[in-house]
């Protein structure tokens, strides 16, 4: 395995070929994508298909057994995880918490915290705020490495539908204020499908990949999901501004780029 830092293409981040192994259970097999800037990408899949695994493996948490991992050269992450384990019985602010492990001035904090809807959560304790009051925090946080790329895994797990919405607008107002590429996790199909450029569905290796429109017609994916997934409504839809001509590999048969005359362009608001 190996894990390099590189200007490799124009990719911010890259894995060619990699498999992640706990100890006899091999949990990635063969897996190959990229994230070039200003695209988002989203991994979707079922229960235990390795999507959590594979973002860390990307950063760097846990290591590859095969394959390669690059990323650009004094690449800024911004990463958001599933969830935050805090131990009830320390005190901390979230002023305080966005100051780890760097200190950072209080109007940056500040800044941060306006950013993502929730000023009013600076001197509380992250143990007191709700849900989806603690997973803004952990956006502002990763806003605050004014990042290149954003990496979020699930985000959304446990809020309910207008909470939903709501942070995914966030990220779609981050993207277009810093340009930042994202690379997300989501259960979230019915707002997969209109917020990507582009779709990777994973259950252990890719199954396929393209662009929303093309993978919600692929066999492997109406074969996990179902034919339920295909034209629901989106709880909001991203608006492409943005043209991507470049070729990410991964031309399997099932995928016609040729045929997909709208890839995914959507143009109403939500």
């Amino acid at each position: 395995m190996s894990l390099l830092s590189g200007n490799t293409a124009m990719s911010l981040l890259s894995a060619a070929n990699i498999c992640v192994r706990f100890g006899e259970t091999e949990v990635l097999h063969d897996v190959s994508l990229k994230v070039d800037p200003g695209e988002i990408v989203t991994i979707v899949g079922p229960n235990g298909s390795g999507k959590s695994t594979l973002l860390r493996a990307l950063l760097g948490i846990v290591p590859v057994a095969e394959g390669s991992v690059v990323r650009q050269s004094g690449l800024r992450i911004g990463y958001v995880p599933q969830r935050l384990q805090i131990d009830r019985s320390l005190p901390m602010t979230a002023q305080r918490f966005l100051s780890l492990p760097e200190r950072q001035k209080p109007e940056a904090v500040a800044a941060a915290l306006r950013r993502v809807g929730v000023p009013e959560t600076a001197n509380r304790m992250l143990t007191d705020l709700s849900g989806g009051q603690l997973q803004r925090v952990l956006f502002a946080r990763a806003l605050l490495a004014e990042p290149e790329i954003l990496v979020l895994d699930e985000p959304t797990q446990g809020l309910d539908q207008p909470g939903e919405a709501g942070f995914y607008r966030l990220i779609e107002a981050a993207r277009k204020e810093t340009g930042a590429a994202v690379l997300m996790v989501s259960h979230d199909l019915h707002v997969v499908m209109a917020a990507s450029d582009r779709v990777i569905c994973l259950n252990g290796h890719i199954c396929c990949e393209g662009t929303p429109h093309v993978v919600s017609n692929a066999p492997e994916y109406r074969a996990l999901f179902g034919l339920g997934t295909h034209g629901a409504l989106a709880l909001y839809q991203h608006v492409h501004d943005h043209d991507h001509t470049h070729d990410h590999g991964h031309d399997h048969s099932h995928e016609p780029h040729h045929h997909d005359p709208h890839p995914a362009k959507v143009t109403s608001d939500a």
